[in-house]
Formats: structure tokens, C-alpha cells, sequence
């Protein structure tokens, strides 16, 4: 059996500092955006991570790279 792993779709999301709750612990939200190019590097979307992250109001706490694959057994 040879399952194929075809990739879909990619998205870069940021993780958001979005103030405090009642006992001081950060709260977070999360801001994606979508179609990234699949053969886009890891060096590459940092960059352009960078670059977006200077463009918010929000403190970043982390980037991530969203991928969805569908799976089919050949």
C-alpha cells in the first residue's frame, strides 16, 4: 500500500499578545493569512513574517505555518 501526501493549501498565522486576563496571565489571539506558496522556503516566509510583523499593533509571540495535505492511498 503507497499512501500520497498531496499538499493543499499553506498559511502563515501570528500569535498575538491581546492583554492580560483577571490574574495577569497574557492572552493571546491568532491573525493567519492565507495562500502562501507551497514551494515558498522557510527562510523566505520568515522574511516576509518579519516584514508583516512590523506592521501590527500587536506584540508577536510566534509565527507558524499552517499546511493542509490530503492523504490517498494509491
Amino acid at each position: 500500500m503507497a499512501v500520497n501526501k498531496e499538499l493543499q493549501k499553506v498559511s502563515l498565522s501570528f500569535k498575538l499578545e491581546n492583554g492580560v486576563d483577571d490574574e495577569g496571565n497574557t492572552l493571546y489571539k491568532t491573525k493567519s493569512f492565507a495562500n502562501v506558496k507551497g514551494s515558498a522556503s522557510p527562510d523566505s516566509i520568515y522574511a516576509v513574517a518579519e516584514a508583516i510583523k512590523t506592521v501590527l499593533r500587536d506584540t508577536t509571540a510566534a509565527y507558524y505555518i499552517n499546511e493542509t495535505s490530503l492523504l490517498q492511498n494509491q
